[in-house]
């Protein structure tokens, strides 16, 4: 399992003529809920379309429970498409006619966990009741999915806070979670239903993870997905005062706000991280797709000579992929070697790690916020196994 120490980041894995490194995707979404219809616990996807998405799960109507509710999962995957997300897998869980609890939630993650490039993850609707008679289970499953993200270390969590929140209780629900791999948003917004032509409340996860891919797209992983138009919002469950957006932003939580002369918008990038180095999205994000690039990147030098032609090999690839990522504005420095380090030697390696196949690239990054050094070790099994 990998391993974290302040102030650097450290990652070990572990796993079976040098290429280079191509980035991963970092934009495709999977989301876990009730649909109408559909296969459950199954991982269904690529989705590209809303219209894709209703020949699998059905349309928008609402879900016939004891008490009918709205098909949040249709909104969400609804909202992730006009926000400007072009992939996404859907986990259905439960059925239509019963309240889907936190160990359907779980099943559905299990699901989506066997897709590896789901970079962002949601669940909308999971919180809705929250702030009333169903407490207990909107934090549970809240939890799954900061559980389901903590050992995955490849995805962030885009939770919503429960409906009918104030900014104290908002503070309060934040408290149950400490992790730098999801991000909390306040509050729900209102997005007009072409269906019905009404404006239901919305959790905004699925509007926040087609922003995240937006951004990806538009500007790069390393940009943080703030001050970003949600162009669907066109009004909001609660308004924000400009101390109470500072002092729910110390705390991570991230509010949506209408802006003077502008729609509403992203008001916040914050992780849900106690380690001042994680608390900003686009760090977390930027390292998740340095991290799983480079290790699938160096998947050749499995079962090579582990020797000193292998070592320069790995150094030269890795060098490379930085090198591109620092001159497209995702790393700091004025020069490359302010910008990361790369080191694959004898001093990263012990002559039992040599022995034993483990071949151990040390690298070093300087992320744009904060400007710190964040260091993740990589191993790769070789010839010598």
């Amino acid at each position: 399992m990998p391993e974290y120490l302040s102030p650097g980041v450290y990652v070990e894995e572990l796993s079976g003529g040098g290429k280079p490194i191509e980035g991963v995707s970092t934009s495709t979404a999977g989301f876990v809920g009730p649909t109408r219809l559909g296969p459950v616990n199954q991982a269904v996807g690529p989705i590209t379309s809303l219209a894709e998405f209703e020949r699998h799960f059905g349309e928008g109507a609402e879900l016939a429970h004891p008490m009918p509710m709205p098909n949040f999962l249709w909104h969400g995957a609804r909202l992730f498409f006009l926000e400007g997300g072009k992939r996404l897998w859907v986990a259905r869980v439960a059925g239509d006619r019963a309240r889907a609890g936190p160990a359907d939630y779980e099943r559905g993650l299990a699901a989506l966990g066997g897709v590896d490039e789901i970079s962002i993850l949601a669940a909308p609707g999971a919180s809705f009741g929250g702030a009333r008679d169903f407490a207990p289970d909107a934090l549970a499953i809240s939890q799954s999915l900061v559980a389901h993200v903590e050992g995955r270390r490849n995805r962030i969590a885009v939770l919503d806070a429960p409906d009918g929140q104030g900014v104290a209780q908002v503070r309060a629900w934040r408290k149950h979670f400490t992790s730098s791999y999801a991000a909390l948003y306040y509050p729900w917004i209102g997005v007009v239903d072409p269906r019905s032509k009404r404006t239901p409340l919305l959790p905004p996860s699925g509007a926040i993870a087609g922003i995240y891919a937006r951004t990806d797209m538009e500007r790069g992983v390393h940009e943080a997905p703030a001050n970003r138009e949600v162009r669907t919002a066109t009004m909001l469950e609660a308004k924000i005062t400009d101390p109470q957006a500072k002092a729910l932003n110390a705390v991570g939580v991230d509010c949506l706000r209408r802006v003077a002369g502008r729609k509403v918008v992203v008001w916040g990038a914050r992780t849900l991280s106690a380690d001042p180095a994680l608390k900003y999205v686009n760090v977390r994000r930027l390292l998740i797709y340095l991290e799983e690039s480079i290790r699938q990147g160096v998947q050749w030098a499995a079962f090579e000579p582990n020797g000193e032609a292998l070592w320069a090999s790995v150094r030269r690839a890795v060098q490379g992929f930085l090198h591109a990522a620092w001159r497209n504005g995702a790393l700091v420095g004025r020069m490359p070697q302010d910008a990361f380090f790369v080191r694959c030697d004898r001093t990263t390696m012990s002559q039992s790690d040599v022995l034993n196949g483990r071949l151990v690239c040390l690298v070093g990054v300087a992320p744009l916020r904060p400007a710190e050094f964040v260091i993740f070790r990589i191993e790769q099994l070789t010839a010598n196994t």
